[in-house]
């Protein structure tokens, strides 16, 4: 498996669960891996020792995205280890939920300056090294158009960042830059797990509109990354691929 061979990403958020699951399906397909991290060294170390011992490359950078200057870092160390940039997930994001009697200005700034202004700093960060047949991915979720109750902000973030998936295809069309969005439905991972998801009224109500009948898992996820990083998807810029077992 080598379809990506050659090629050098980075994830962010790639700690833990669907940011760790891409950069692991990435590497398995040849690509050489930056996996960021914001706090979590020790998870982002075995993820990064999991790669190498499958015969893979890749180096943990830690960075808070939602800073200029570690989007940056991020990036510069991506070029300094490996020597140039093909794909960039944004995959960094954080959740919490509140009816709109409990949001408060540090609940939307927290959500948004990750979900959203990271999304930017690091894009803007990565786009100078970025050629022609380079790969933006851009993790949103189904929740911008399924809109649950009490994520107001969450799905607005994932809002954004639908549209801003829009956008850059258009921006970066002309220098041959795909740019398109995965949009998860419910997955299984250590942040629901944290967070009680798994196992609540809120899971038993997400696969009750799940067709396929499962949660999803974080390789569920990776599959779909790996298929807009490669030359199979060099047709797709602008594109939502909502991976969800079905949930609309």
């Amino acid at each position: 498996m080598s379809r990506l061979a050659g090629k050098v990403a980075v994830v962010t958020g790639a700690s833990k669960g669907i940011g760790a699951g891409i950069a692991k399906a990435l590497a398995a397909e040849g690509a050489s891996v930056v996996v960021n991290y914001a706090s979590s060294k020790a998870a982002a170390d075995a993820v990064v020792a999991g790669i190498i011992a499958a015969n893979g490359k890749a180096v943990a950078v830690r960075g808070d995205v939602s800073k200029a200057a570690d989007a940056q870092g991020i990036v510069d160390a991506a070029i300094e280890t490996y020597g140039r940039l093909d794909i960039l997930v944004n995959n960094s994001g954080i959740y919490e939920f509140a009816p709109i009697e409990e949001i408060t200005e540090e609940h939307f700034h927290k959500q948004f300056n990750t979900n959203v202004l990271g999304l930017l700093l690091t894009t803007q960060a990565a786009v100078k090294h970025l050629g022609e047949g380079a790969s933006i991915i851009n993790v949103s979720s189904v929740a911008s158009s399924i809109t649950p109750p009490e994520t107001a902000v969450y799905s607005g973030t994932k809002g954004a960042v639908d549209a801003i998936t829009g956008v850059l295809s258009r921006e970066l069309g002309p220098k041959k830059i795909r740019v398109n969005a995965i949009n998860p439905g419910f997955v299984v991972t250590e942040g629901t797990h944290e967070a009680g998801i798994v196992g609540s009224d809120f899971e038993a109500m997400a696969l009750s509109q799940t067709p396929l009948g499962r949660a999803g898992q974080p390789d569920d996820i990776a599959s779909v990354a790996v298929f807009l990083a490669s030359d199979d998807a060099r047709w797709l810029t602008g594109e939502h691929l909502i991976a969800s077992g079905g949930m609309r």
